[in-house]
């Protein structure tokens, strides 16, 4: 992503998502990166060597934690998986999601 002095309109980059779990960099703030991905289905399980923050943006989607009860997001709640811990999201429907992670962060984990 390059530097811009306009606004990012987040559904026109929704619009632009070829399919499930295909994500765009929408801006760098300090340390991080905020992303948009569609969550369709059951991403494969993982886990990141950091924290990753889950933005429910629309739809309805849960994350699934190892060891753990799954937690259900809807459109405005947020939740940070903590690092290390093995998870996946899974929607039964399309729903969208904004990322804030390090610009590093690996979508399949470590």
């Amino acid at each position: 992503m390059t530097e811009t002095t306009t606004a990012v309109s987040i559904p026109a980059t929704i619009a632009t998502l070829p399919g499930p779990f295909q994500q765009r960099e929408l801006a760098r703030v300090n340390d991080s990166v905020v992303r948009v991905a569609q969550i369709h289905g059951a991403f494969p399980w993982h886990h990141h060597d950091e924290d990753e923050l889950f933005l429910c943006w629309d739809g309805t989607f849960r994350l699934e934690l190892e060891d753990q009860l799954p937690v259900t997001l809807t459109a405005g709640e947020l939740f940070t998986v903590p690092k290390g811990v093995r998870h996946r999201p899974v929607a039964d429907h399309p729903a969208h999601v904004l990322l804030i992670e390090r610009p590093e962060t690996t979508q399949y984990g470590n």
